[in-house]
């Protein structure tokens, strides 16, 4: 997709997208190309952490500090950070490609139950295709999500067979900040310390078992 597509406006005629982004034909275009198309690069451990209200995602408060932690615990060579969510799912590097950097849209603040488990059965779908073209290119896979977006992981994995081996925040910390916090979402923010605390801890503990795995 390196030149404009079909249907891809120009540079200049660009606008924000706006509305439900997974039931337009933008995403989907896109969605088709990552799948039939872009060749990922294989990585032993492939991260996926939410899309984000700003655009680019990498610039997102909440991926920095996401991406800090990463980078802290991981040497780069060994990791590939993946986006998905509303946006369907997308490699990071791709994050500037039409439409990933050219919509607005919270699925938290949608309260349409109708439009919330259509989300849900099209991401799962999403989900699961991108994890059967990259079965191979992995060796390890580690979810960083909340809500819907978590459970669209879940299912996605198990739709293709192929498992997540690290999910976080744990289920254990979900409960306690639904029970001890006055939170705008349920279950928070993935920016919240306690939720940063433990991804932190637990990728350490990850790296460290596969290091110790690889060493003997």
């Amino acid at each position: 997709m390196g030149g404009q597509e079909k249907g891809d406006p120009g540079q200049g005629e660009r606008t924000v997208l706006t509305g439900p982004p997974f039931y337009l034909p933008e995403f989907e275009r896109s969605y088709r190309y990552i799948i039939d198309e872009y060749e990922v690069e294989p990585r032993e451990i492939a991260i996926f952490i939410p899309c984000a209200v700003r655009k680019p995602y990498s610039t997102s408060p909440s991926h920095q500090l996401i991406r800090m932690i990463i980078s802290q615990v991981l040497d780069p060579s060994r990791y590939h950070i993946i986006v998905f969510g509303t946006c369907g799912i997308v490699p990071a590097e791709l994050e500037e490609m039409y439409p990933y950097a050219h919509y607005r849209y919270m699925l938290g603040k949608c309260t349409d139950e109708t439009i919330r488990q259509d989300f849900l059965r099209i991401e799962t779908e999403r989900v699961a295709g991108y994890l059967e073209k990259t079965r191979d290119a992995y060796h390890y896979r580690i979810g960083y999500c909340l809500g819907l977006f978590r459970e669209a992981l879940i299912r996605g994995s198990e739709q293709a067979g192929v498992p997540i081996d690290l999910l976080l925040p744990s289920r254990e910390r979900i409960n306690k900040i639904i029970e001890e916090e006055d939170c705008s979402f349920q279950e928070g923010s993935l920016s919240m310390d306690e939720y940063l605390g433990e991804f932190c801890e637990e990728l350490i503990r990850f790296r460290n078992s596969l290091d110790r795995a690889s060493s003997i």
